[in-house]
């Protein structure tokens, strides 16, 4: 048994465009090249009834004037002996079958040739109105065949109030439709010209550079990094030039942003390798801390909660760097807790002292807000950190102050610094572009802003400068401070009432 033919395929919808593109261009030139053929076109078909209304006008003057100098010759004879061969010849000369002038309110045959029983239609060029003007010459090419036509126009080389002729139409009909083909032809040709002068022109000055800019997004988009897949800026200043400056400076920060997520991803590998053993020595530590706890020396005792504490806070940012670096970070567990103690234990842990670079806060006494605590902690011990290694011969103060704003906290470090350089500013709170020194990563701005973030509220820079460099961390609900306690009354002091 045979087997039997394949089923046909289908085409996919893709494999007829090239069909479909003859039928209307897809290129930007080609279809600037249609809308302009047929733009001129239009063009010439708006002027057309004009002019074909003063060809008519004027094929119809000259008519007049053959048959009016006729008739002068006519009338020139004394003897009025015009026999009636010559006068049927002077008739078909001037392209009439009568002719007549009125002087003093009498009309006087002049020339005529045998009576005609079609009768004519009246076309008086001495009153005519724009629009019957423009309409006179379709009438005429769709009236029918076979009419006379009677035409009053003013004399020129004659005295009378006007010259009336008679005629047939078909003639006028043939030079209209003569005429209406050149024209026609002229307008083609010259829609054709300018059609093909605005494709090269916008070609060459706008299409190619397009087809540029859109070829170096493609190569771009496929393999961003291939450095022949950068665009080269021309130095125009038009908008093309300005979309190639554009184009490049994007492809140079989504560069710069592949980079740095790269990097990202590298870190958070090397941290997920390094975290087990990180955590087995942070816990031999804290097993440590343990046993020196038991001693029972004061002074050990001490500063074992301190140890703890950075021992705690040491792991939690270990697996804290490790999620980050996967671009994940924990929600904030937020709570209600004082200012005053989370930004002694961050000032205390960035290394600022009376001695050195001082905390100086500007706050209410027992001021609360609302934010998770080791969230927090990073996001100050950052700040604070950057503001102690910014300073000059280590000193220096940094300020502190909280303000409500729009039922938000919003807490205002400053620094007395020599502010940020600008190559940082625009890389600002960007991972391993923003740091402002050298040897650092970046990442510090970058974590705290978006703890902050998380928050609800946000990190931003609100000035730098020869004078400090000032932030604001915006966290969610307005300050509060604790209602004060009444003192209880004895009974004895409520008799004595």
């Amino acid at each position: 048994m045979a087997d039997a033919p394949p089923p046909p395929t289908e085409t996919p919808a893709s494999a007829d465009r090239p069909s479909r593109r003859w039928l209307w261009p897809g290129g930007l030139s080609a279809r600037l090249l249609v809308l302009t053929i047929l733009f001129v076109v239009g063009a010439g078909m708006l002027v057309l009834p004009a002019t074909l209304a003063t060809f008519e006008e004027q094929w119809l003057l000259d008519r007049i004037r053959a048959a009016e100098l006729a008739s002068t010759i006519a009338e020139a004879d004394p003897g009025r002996k015009v026999t009636a061969p010559v006068r049927q010849q002077m008739l078909e000369n001037a392209g009439v079958v009568s002719v007549a002038i009125q002087t003093d309110g009498m009309r006087r045959l002049i020339l005529a040739a045998p009576r005609d029983l079609r009768d004519p239609y009246l076309v008086d060029l001495r009153t005519q109105k724009p629009i019957s003007w423009m309409a006179a010459p379709f009438k005429t090419i769709f009236g029918g065949d076979d009419r006379m036509v009677r035409v009053i126009a003013e004399p020129r080389f004659r005295s009378g109030e006007f010259i009336d002729i008679v005629m047939p139409e078909q003639p006028l009909k043939e030079a209209l439709l003569a005429y209406l083909g050149r024209l026609v032809l002229i307008t083609l040709f010259v829609s054709l010209g300018a059609g093909v002068a605005v494709y090269l022109a916008l070609n060459a000055f706008l299409v190619r550079p397009m087809q540029k800019i859109t070829l170096a997004m493609e190569r771009f988009r496929a393999d961003p990094e291939n450095p022949e897949a950068r665009v080269v800026p021309s130095g125009r200043r038009d908008e093309i030039g300005r979309a190639e400056a554009e184009l490049d400076r994007m492809q140079a920060d989504l560069i710069a942003a592949l980079n740095s997520r790269a990097r990202l991803a590298a870190l958070g590998e090397a941290v997920a390798k390094i975290n087990h053993d990180l955590r087995n020595m942070l816990t031999s530590a804290q097993i440590a801390s343990d046993r020196l706890a038991a001693i029972g020396d004061p002074k050990v005792a001490q500063a074992m909660p301190r140890l703890e504490r950075a021992l705690d806070r040491a792991i939690t940012l270990a697996t804290d760097v490790m999620a980050y670096g996967k671009t994940i970070e924990a929600p904030p567990a937020l709570q209600i807790l004082p200012l005053q103690a989370a930004l002694d234990a961050a000032a205390e842990d960035a290394g600022l002292s009376e001695s050195g670079v001082r905390l100086v806060d500007r706050l209410e006494p027992d001021v609360r807000v609302n934010a998770d605590p080791d969230q927090l902690h990073r996001i100050l011990v950052n700040l604070l950190r950057n503001a102690r290694e910014a300073m000059p011969g280590d000193a220096g103060e940094v300020q502190v102050a909280l303000r409500e704003e729009n039922g938000a906290s919003v807490l205002r470090l400053s620094d007395n610094g020599p502010g940020l350089p600008d190559r940082a500013l625009s890389h600002l709170f960007q991972p391993f572009t923003g740091s402002a020194r050298r040897g650092g990563t970046g990442l510090g701005l970058a974590i705290s802003r978006e703890l902050a973030q998380a928050h609800g509220g946000d990190l931003v820079l609100v000035k730098t400068g020869s004078e400090g460099t000032v932030f604001e961390v915006t966290l969610p609900g307005a300050p509060m401070t604790p209602a004060p306690v009444k003192p209880k009354r004895t009974r004895a002091k409520k008799a004595e009432a």
